[in-house]
């Protein structure tokens, strides 16, 4: 499998890498914050998309909410809970996207169960169709992991697959081939939230270039500001989930309106990127 990207400059991988790349060249490591799509409501969800960007994200994550999610803390497991309460679907957050019709590329991250639920290669067509960049399933199998990464190279779309702290070098070295958007690295075993220190990265982001020339964005555990250039010394990116959530979800609970949530997404990212 080639990690290769399409030539086309307006393809979700080249969308992706030229988003790293603009980072590199401002020598600072690329943000990629995280919402749970449709939490705490469709406008918010929708104004972020639009916002996020000036805040100074260079990339952004959805999730796909799910009854039972994948590795992620109480913190975003909660957001995905309420958010399906509230009726979020696929098609929901496909519209959102489609919608919102954001400038910085957006990764789908997506349970397989909901991707195969619906069929692989319908999911994939939707989702590019929506304006989708780029996928991370992190339960897929290797085969299904192969499947997807062909699928998604084929409608210009990156896979992102993820290496954790466990992974050997041999393993490593095929989720770094598959990877044809950027590979996530897990900066820890376990499950998503935020931790107190910076986590130390340099050894498995060197065992993973020496695989790819595509970028590493490291994730789980990173929170503030100190965090992500210390992972910015090393990888190409730093991802942020549960700091954003947990932001949004104290506005919701302090009794604001929802547009407060946004806010307090908006002001945790300009907090992140300040220099």
């Amino acid at each position: 499998m080639s990690s290769a990207a399409p030539a086309s400059s307006s393809s979700g991988i080249a969308r992706i890498h030229a988003a790293f790349a603009k980072a590199r060249v401002q020598k600072r490591c690329a943000l990629l914050p995280f919402l749970t799509g449709g939490f705490p409501d469709l406008v918010t969800t929708r104004r972020l998309l639009r916002e996020l960007p000036e805040a100074g994200a260079d990339l952004v994550e959805i999730g796909f909410p799910f009854s039972d999610p994948i590795a992620d803390g109480p913190v975003i497991a909660e957001s995905m809970h309420r958010a399906l309460q509230a009726g979020v679907t696929p098609d929901v957050v496909f519209e959102l996207i489609e919608s919102a019709a954001p400038t910085i590329p957006v990764l789908a991250m997506v349970s397989m169960s909901i991707v195969q639920r619906r069929g692989i290669e319908r999911f994939v067509r939707q989702a590019v169709g929506a304006g989708v960049a780029g996928f991370i399933v992190p339960d897929a199998d290797p085969q299904t992991a192969q499947e997807l990464s062909e699928l998604a190279l084929s409608s210009g779309a990156g896979y992102c697959a993820l290496v954790a702290p466990t992974t050997s070098p041999s393993r490593v070295a095929t989720q770094a081939k598959l990877s044809t958007g950027f590979v996530y690295l897990l900066t820890r075993a376990g499950v998503t939230g935020e931790t107190g220190e910076a986590p130390e990265i340099a050894s498995r982001v060197a065992l993973v270039r020496a695989s790819t020339s595509n970028p590493i964005a490291a994730g789980f555990g990173i929170s503030t500001r100190e965090q992500v250039r210390a992972v910015g010394a090393h990888a190409d990116g730093a991802i942020v989930g549960s700091a954003i959530v947990r932001a949004m979800t104290q506005a919701m609970n302090d009794g604001s309106a929802s547009s407060s949530a946004a806010d307090a997404a908006l002001a945790c990212v300009r907090a992140l990127t300040a220099r």
